[in-house]
């Protein structure tokens, strides 16, 4: 699963990396971002054919819910985009580009749980799959909200979890994105784990723990707890 991530990388450079056109969203530097937060999201616009980097919700209101209930789907597993109610028609239309800098997962053999950051290997953007979704609110204004797609994990994140996001690569997005009007057939190949040796992992604060803490602290290094 993805249950906290950080997005250090400036927005502007966000715009030159994915190629977005539209005014930048008020985003400041978060290492520690939860469900419910606000997140940046890249989305496509098929009517003028542009990319926009937006900031939605965390955590998705399915467009047919009667009001926002339960724990938010903060995560929608690949395997079932297709059948689950809550994801099949944003699977089919409203898909989207979920940028991160780092993720946090929690080994789960120590006790207390011991968090690790996991980053690309090579020091870039990670590219999330994601969904995105409308919901009409009760004031009649319209909440947009998103999910980020999980996989099986690789052999190397295996150790920390059975579960982590869908990377995809700058020669996938404009598929996921719906530029190229791919099919859900011809996008299913995308959600699959990456390799083992793009991504590296390390052990944090446990300050990242408790929402609300923030600061590069978080993701500095520090020795795991015995």
């Amino acid at each position: 699963m993805c249950g906290r991530f950080a997005v250090t990388t400036p927005p502007e450079a966000m715009r030159q990396l994915f190629g977005t056109r539209n005014p930048l969203p008020n985003a400041p530097s978060r290492t520690n971002i939860a469900p419910t937060d606000r997140v940046l999201a890249v989305r496509f616009d098929a009517t003028d054919r542009h990319r926009s980097l937006d900031l939605l919700r965390w955590g998705l209101v399915p467009h047919w819910a009667k009001q926002i209930a339960g724990p938010p789907l903060i995560n929608a597993r690949a395997e079932s985009l297709a059948e689950r109610p809550a994801f099949r028609q944003a699977f089919e239309k409203r898909r989207c580009l979920i940028p991160a800098d780092a993720f946090y997962e929690w080994q789960a053999d120590r006790k207390p749980k011991q968090p690790f950051a996991i980053r690309r290997a090579d020091g870039a953007v990670m590219a999330f799959a994601g969904l995105w979704e409308n919901w009409r609110q009760p004031d009649g204004s319209w909440l947009r909200s998103v999910a980020i797609v999980t996989t099986t994990a690789n052999a190397a994140l295996a150790v920390l979890h059975d579960r982590m996001p869908v990377l995809l690569e700058p020669a996938d997005w404009p598929a996921w994105l719906g530029e190229t009007g791919a099919t859900a057939d011809a996008l299913r190949p995308l959600l699959r784990p990456c390799p083992s040796d793009a991504l590296v992992f390390y052990p944090v604060s446990r300050a990242v723990n408790k929402v609300g803490n923030e600061g590069p602290e978080l993701l500095a290094p520090e020795p795991a707890s015995a």
